[in-house]
C-alpha cells in the first residue's frame, strides 16, 4: 500500500478551505502551514495563458530526504498492517516512512525540533512548530507537517483536507490499488511535481488541462535537492549529552550547597 494524493487543477477553486481546516484539526500556527494553497499567474504558456492554483503538502515520497537526514537516536520500531495484521520491526529515528501505508510520520516524543528535516525538504513541506516543546529532551519545538490525517484514516474518514474541499478537487488514496480514484487520476496523466535533480518519488500527484500544468510545473517543481545544515544536525546530536552535563552540573551545584549547609549547622 502506498497511499498518496491527487490535486485536480480543473475543480480547484482556490478557497483555501482546506489549509485552514488543517490548521483547525491539527492547531496548526497561524504563521504556518502544513498544507498550502498559492495563486499562480495570470501568465504565459506554450500552451495559452495560464492562471491556476498550486495546492501543496507533503508528498510522503518513496525516497524521502528528510528521514535520511534526522539525527535523533534510532530505536527499534514495530509497525503492523491494519488489515493483514503482519508485522515489522525496523530502525528508525524521530522522522520515519510506514513500511505498509508508506506515509511519512514524525515521533514527536523524540523529535529534538533541530529543523534538519524541514532544510532537507525540497517541497518546503515541513516546519518547526516552537510551540510545541518536548522538555523532556530538552528541544526547543517540534518538526511538524501533514500526516495525511492518519489518526482520521484509521477511523475510516477521510483526510481534514479532503472532507472539506467544497469542489472535490482533492483526492485520496492507495496508490497501489489500481481500482483506486487515485490510480485512476495517474492513468490519465496525473503527474508529481518531480525534475532531474528532485526524483523522489513524490506521491503527490497534480491533474488539469496542459495550460495550467505547464504554469504550474514551471514555476513550483523544485530544481535542486536542498543541502541539510549540519551545524544543526551537530547541535542536535550534542544537544541531549549538554543537557545531562547540564543537569549534573545543577544538581552537583545543590549537593555542595546542601553540605555547606550542614556543616554550617554542624559547627
Amino acid at each position: 500500500m502506498q497511499y498518496g494524493m491527487v490535486i485536480d487543477l480543473n475543480k480547484c477553486v482556490g478557497c483555501h478551505a482546506c489549509a485552514v481546516a488543517c490548521k483547525a484539526e491539527w492547531e496548526v500556527p497561524a504563521d504556518k502551514g502544513r498544507n498550502w494553497v498559492h495563486r499562480l499567474g495570470p501568465a504565459n504558456t506554450p500552451h495559452g495563458l495560464a492562471s491556476t492554483y498550486y495546492p501543496g503538502l507533503c508528498n510522503h515520497c518513496n525516497e524521502p530526504a528528510c528521514v535520511a537526514v534526522c539525527p535523533a537516536d534510532t530505536i527499534q520500531k514495530t509497525f503492523k498492517d491494519k488489515k493483514s495484521g503482519k508485522t515489522k520491526t525496523m530502525e528508525v529515528a524521530a522522522t520515519y516512512k510506514d513500511p505498509f501505508n508508506g506515509t511519512v510520520q514524525i515521533d514527536k516524543e523524540r523529535c529534538w525540533g533541530c529543523g534538519a528535516c524541514a532544510d532537507a525538504c525540497p517541497y518546503n513541506a515541513r516546519y518547526v512548530n516552537e510551540n510545541q516543546i518536548n522538555e523532556e529532551i530538552g528541544s526547543e519545538g517540534t518538526a511538524d507537517k501533514c500526516t495525511y490525517c492518519m489518526p482520521r484514516v484509521e477511523m475510516g474518514l477521510e483526510p481534514a483536507c479532503v472532507q472539506t474541499c467544497l469542489a472535490r478537487a482533492r483526492i485520496f488514496g492507495d496508490l497501489d490499488d489500481p481500482n483506486s480514484e487515485v490510480s485512476k487520476y495517474k492513468r490519465m496523466g496525473a503527474k508529481s511535481l518531480s525534475s532531474a535533480n528532485v526524483n523522489i518519488g513524490s506521491n503527490g500527484l497534480y491533474y488539469g488541462n496542459k495550460r495550467d500544468m505547464a504554469l504550474l510545473t514551471a514555476t513550483s517543481t523544485p530544481q535542486e535537492m536542498p543541502e541539510a545544515n549540519l551545524r544543526r544536525i551537530l547541535m542536535a546530536r550534542m544537544k541531549p549529552g549538554l543537557n545531562k552535563a547540564k543537569n549534573l552540573g545543577l544538581l552537583g551545584l545543590v549537593g555542595a550547597m546542601a553540605v555547606k549547609g550542614m556543616s554550617e549547622e554542624t559547627e
